[in-house]
């Protein structure tokens, strides 16, 4: 389900997925194809580790991040979850053939 919340965004975010619902900024994105597929990327990851573990490993995935670089943005697009979304997000074949715990492969690259 999509929901729409313009004032829910930090700067130039844009869509966010909270199991089962993608929220985005604008009415206008439902219609963005790239982000919708990035944003159900991530409802799958949510939906193999049974949604809480999922949240604690992102949020734990950024703290290490951030302290590794310094830098709070370069730790959020290193994220191995943002990684799998980010490297797929044009493939709208990709659900279909990705293979559980996909992510695991952007761990270390």
């Amino acid at each position: 389900m999509i929901l729409v919340f313009k004032h829910f965004f930090y700067k130039n975010y844009v869509g966010l997925s909270l199991w089962p619902f993608i929220i985005l900024k604008e009415d206008s994105l439902k219609t963005d194809e790239v982000l919708i597929n990035h944003e159900r990327i991530h409802l799958k990851q949510q939906q193999e580790l049974l949604i809480l573990p999922f949240y604690i490993l992102y949020i734990s995935e950024w703290l290490f991040r951030t302290l590794l670089y310094l830098d709070s943005y370069r730790a959020y697009q290193n994220i191995s979850f943002e990684r799998e979304a980010y490297a797929n997000e044009r493939d709208m074949q990709y659900l279909s053939k990705r293979k559980i715990f996909g992510f695991l492969q952007y761990l270390t690259r």
